[in-house]
């Protein structure tokens, strides 16, 4: 990943906000339910190892939003 194309994710994430089911796999973590979110996005994703990526990712989003808190 260039830096150029990390920096344009970001820019499209930070204005389009998160998807449904990441917005729902963010609950289940919350819950701690992570058994459950990793089916929910490997259903959504297709393979698990991108759902445990992505996964992943969410719960460094659900770390940072309580490190701005606070």
């Amino acid at each position: 990943l260039s830096k150029r194309t990390a920096f344009d994710r970001d820019i499209v994430k930070e204005v389009s906000g998160l998807a449904p089911y990441e917005r729902r796999v963010i609950e289940l973590l919350r819950n701690s339910k992570d058994k459950r979110a990793r089916k929910l996005a490997k259903k959504r994703l297709g393979t698990f190892g991108r759902a445990k990526a992505k996964v992943d990712e969410l719960q460094g989003v659900i770390a940072e939003s309580r490190r701005a808190v606070h």
